[in-house]
């Protein structure tokens, strides 16, 4: 009896924070804001190595591209945005379905809809971003996406050949884990960047306590349905999440005194 009531509980626990996690994520992808924006204020200040670099991390870590794509189909042109880091994101979110299917793992239906939603949101990028990109760049994006779609088939293949569904899981299991970490970078180099100019004009409160939020939804979501690969990723991304959010509240007021001087200083 009392085994029966705590597995009911964990199964609800379970599905409040994996429901918890897919409306967080529909509303960081919706949400009306573009980092992009962000980082390149900071381009003048910043080597240009540096920048670079920070500015496609960005990009991966940024998911809200709605302002970003609202402008390209207003210019009718990519400017001189990138499509690779929709391209790896895709692929996050494929990899991550597929680990999500029946087929793979068992009761992560939530990992599933979530990561679908997310490679549609992808694939809807990518596709406004070939429509109006030069044809250099389109024939690039078409390379990728085809290179995308070649790697999810022969995961999905190869995987399909293990007959033993343990080994399987543990085989895609991993593959989503790694994909999920690696997009731990782009917070890594943001934190770093923080600390460095000691500025979070880059780094918006909002974005940071929803990924915070959304990382800690499926943490809790991955305990309560006893599976390290959802919960070890997404305890580095809570670990991550808080210590934006420390970085936040420690130099916000050094970026408000910032924002608040005087743009030139009059010589008079």
């Amino acid at each position: 009896m009392f085994f029966s009531i705590l597995n009911g509980t964990l199964t609800v626990c379970r599905d409040a924070a994996g429901i918890a996690g897919n409306i967080i994520f529909l509303r960081l992808f919706l949400v009306n804001f573009d980092g992009k924006n962000h980082i390149k204020r900071l381009q003048s200040d910043l080597n240009p190595c540096l920048f670079q670099g920070t500015s496609l991390l960005s990009d991966c870590s940024y998911h809200p591209c709605i302002p970003t794509f609202k402008r390209i189909i207003r210019n009718q042109s990519t400017e001189n945005f990138s499509g690779l880091p929709y391209i790896y994101a895709l692929l996050n979110c494929l990899i991550c379905t597929w680990y999500g299917t029946p087929l793979v793992s068992h009761d992560n239906v939530p990992v599933m809809t979530v990561n679908s939603i997310g490679a549609v949101f992808q694939i809807t990028y990518i596709v406004t971003f070939i429509v109006y990109a030069d044809k250099e760049k389109k024939m690039r994006m078409l390379g990728m996406l085809l290179g995308v779609f070649g790697l999810l088939a022969i995961i999905v293949a190869g995987s399909l050949q293990i007959a033993d569904r343990a080994t399987r899981w543990i085989l895609v299991g991993f593959l989503s884990c790694a994909s999920l970490i690696s997009m731990f970078a782009s917070p890594l180099f943001i934190i770093n960047l923080v600390i460095q100019t000691r500025s979070v004009e880059f780094m918006p409160f909002y974005l940071s306590l929803s990924t915070f939020l959304m990382s800690t939804s499926f943490l809790l979501y991955g305990i309560f349905n006893f599976d390290a690969f959802i919960y070890v990723p997404n305890g580095i991304g809570t670990i991550l999440g808080i210590l934006q959010l420390a970085l936040y509240f420690r130099y916000k007021a050094k970026s408000m005194e910032e924002s608040n001087e005087p743009l030139m200083v009059s010589q008079a």
